[in-house]
């Protein structure tokens, strides 16, 4: 055997130890997050879930704080499996997928039936460590199948799902899927528009034909003036640009910020003031009225907006709630003599909005940074982010 190849099968050992340690590790993770939700322990750092504390605080996407959750979950009611875990022997993907057997509703429905657990605990340990990860996916779905041969009609809203991931460039992907009713729902109004902008000479492929469908969905949508309000305004797309970005003719690219995050050219937001409103937000005494003082309790349209470029979403550490979610909450409470002003005011969605009248504290430092203390006086904080290894 030559060298390279004793080299090969080195490494190839290496990465089957590794895959084996990373499961122990995740075993291990996906017990402690159990713990801690059964402890309540997000509570202390004013998060209502472990889901909304592993997001906020350890920067993980909202599927995998979910995945989190559920194993930990399952776990419990899968001893056999969760042996296999820990011993490295079986991946997080393998116990998400047997999750969906130990669900709430379905113990109940194995209890009624009188199905023997461990006998199933068993069956999926073992296609888990000695079969291919799609057999594991069969052998579930088997079990979930004959658990309710007839099939009960599914509630629709819980077969419908949307994500949409905002990127660095401020595009966003689109990730769900829809019940066989909302499906074609939605496949019909995306179709009527599809068929009705056909210019000549049209080169789009369907997937761009349909991706501009969406887009005219919502701005129907949003002209017709019917949507839901959002705190009090009309939904609609705001862009925050420089004054002098607005008036320069030059591309200025990331010169426009919008609501939701997203980051655009100074043309993009000139091609947008075109047929909008342009309203002059000015942080000073000679524009709008920032500050209102005494004579008015609540946050008008103007401190709101001011509000809403300084902090950009809910100010409590840990949380990612965006500004449509939010209230201004006074930092000197109305009630003790504090004013209705920018410098008083902190953007909160509703649960921290409550949480601050109950303990909590949130202050906005000189750097602007704020920070969030714990009624006992703690601060709370998040991990700082991983330095790379030298």
């Amino acid at each position: 055997m030559c060298s390279g190849e004793m080299n090969g099968g080195d490494v190839l050992d290496d990465v089957a130890g590794l895959v084996a340690e990373r499961n122990r590790i995740d075993a291990a993770l996906a017990r402690r997050v159990r713990a801690a939700e059964l402890s309540q322990a997000p509570e202390r750092d004013g998060l209502r879930s472990m889901a909304s504390w592993l997001r906020g605080h350890c920067r993980l996407s909202a599927a995998e704080a979910s995945r989190l959750v559920r194993n930990g979950r399952a776990l419990e009611h899968l001893p056999a499996l969760a042996e296999a875990h820990d011993a490295g022997l079986v991946s997080a993907e393998q116990v998400a997928v047997a999750a969906r057997a130990v669900t709430p509703e379905r113990l109940a429905a194995a209890a009624v039936a009188g199905v023997d657990l461990a006998v199933i605990d068993a069956v999926f340990t073992g296609v888990a460590i000695e079969r291919p990860h799609a057999d594991l996916a069969q052998v579930v779905r088997r079990y979930l199948d004959d658990l309710d041969p007839d099939g009960s009609e599914p509630d629709p809203t819980e077969q419908r799902s949307l994500t949409l991931a905002k990127h660095a460039d401020g595009a966003s992907s689109i990730r769900g899927q829809l019940d066989p009713v909302g499906g074609e729902k939605l496949q019909a109004a995306l179709e009527s528009l599809v068929q009705t902008d056909r210019p000549a000479g049209d080169e789009r492929t369907r997937a761009q034909r349909l991706g501009d469908a969406l887009v005219q969905l919502a701005d129907d949508a949003l002209a017709a003036g019917s949507l839901p309000m959002l705190r009090g305004h009309k939904p609609q797309v705001a862009v925050v640009v420089e004054l002098e970005d607005l008036a320069d003719p030059a591309t200025g690219p990331g010169a426009g910020q919008m609501g939701f995050g997203a980051v655009i050219s100074a043309a993009s937001a000139r091609w947008r003031a075109c047929d909008g409103a342009v309203s002059r937000v000015v942080f000073g005494p000679d524009g709008a009225p920032l500050d209102l003082g005494r004579e008015q309790r609540l946050a008008g349209r103007h401190l709101r907006r001011a509000a809403e470029l300084r902090d950009g979403g809910c100010v409590f550490t840990g949380c990612s709630a965006p500004t449509h979610s939010c209230d201004v909450h006074h930092l000197v409470h109305w009630i003790d003599g504090g004013e209705t002003s920018l410098e008083n005011s902190a953007l909160l969605c509703e649960r921290h909005h409550t949480k601050v009248h109950h303990g909590f504290r949130v202050e906005r430092q000189p750097d602007s940074r704020w920070r969030t203390y714990r009624p006992d006086g703690t601060e709370i904080t998040t991990p700082a982010a991983l330095v790379p290894a030298a």
